[in-house]
């Protein structure tokens, strides 16, 4: 019994920290280059990341564009899995981790081969 408890315990606490991951995930975040603005909020299953804002547009980002993120929690405040960008219809393998002050993001394309960092501060609002 208590050894189904500590189970049941572990359980909890797992699924609460990969929880805590996907709500510190969500709001208005600031790209550490200043060149965008998005919100990433709950669309369905899945977060989305929609841009709010984009200084330089020159390589074809716009408002209203959005990634579509399917996440899983692999450990602590790492969430990973895929996101997929409608208007260039590219899945991206995603990793987005949740850390102190901020969030930074990882994709990948080309198996693995193209891939670009990010890293996202809190809009304060």
């Amino acid at each position: 019994m208590q050894r189904t408890i500590a189970c049941l315990s572990l359980v909890l606490i797992t699924s609460a920290a990969h929880a805590d991951a996907f709500s510190q995930s969500r709001g208005v975040w600031m790209r550490d280059d200043g060149n965008a603005q998005v919100s990433i909020a709950p669309c369905g299953q899945q977060l989305c990341a929609t841009n709010l804002w984009i200084g330089d547009t020159s390589k074809g980002e716009q408002a209203g564009d959005k990634l579509i993120m399917t996440l899983k929690p692999k450990s602590g405040q790492v969430l990973v899995g895929k996101a997929y960008d409608p208007k260039r219809k590219l899945t991206y393998s995603m990793t987005l981790t949740v850390s102190q002050g901020g969030l930074s993001t990882r994709g990948c394309i080309v198996g693995g081969l193209v891939c670009k960092n990010a890293r996202w501060t809190p809009v304060k609002r």
